[in-house]
């Protein structure tokens, strides 16, 4: 089985991005499929298991990470950061986030 987790950074703060909503759909084209819906750990991590189907390689999902109401901020630039992914079973992706208002800086590790 897939699994995909993330540390979410508030680079306002310094600090973890504790309780930042995060959303992962599976795509069909243009249509979105929700797969889970949690909120950040208290050190601003994401850890979740995905159902990825054997035989059917190459699925393409959407991490969505609601940035601007972690920050409570109505003008912030940043609404949502949107990451699209192709995942394979039994692959585990880390996808860390540095997360502010106005901007964002993603990478794999």
């Amino acid at each position: 089985m897939a699994s995909i987790s993330s540390h979410i950074l508030d680079s306002v703060s310094g600090k973890s991005a504790a309780g930042i909503r995060c959303q992962l759909f599976r795509r069909d084209g243009d249509l979105r499929q929700p797969v889970f819906d949690v909120l950040a750990d208290d050190e601003g991590r994401i850890n979740q298991s995905l159902p990825v189907e054997a035989g059917d390689p190459g699925q393409e999902f959407e991490l969505v990470m609601h940035a601007a109401d972690y920050f409570g901020a109505t003008d912030a630039a940043v609404r949502c950061v949107v990451i699209r992914l192709v995942i394979d079973e039994d692959r585990r992706y880390h996808v860390p986030v540095m997360l502010a208002p106005h901007s964002y800086s993603t990478w794999w590790s």
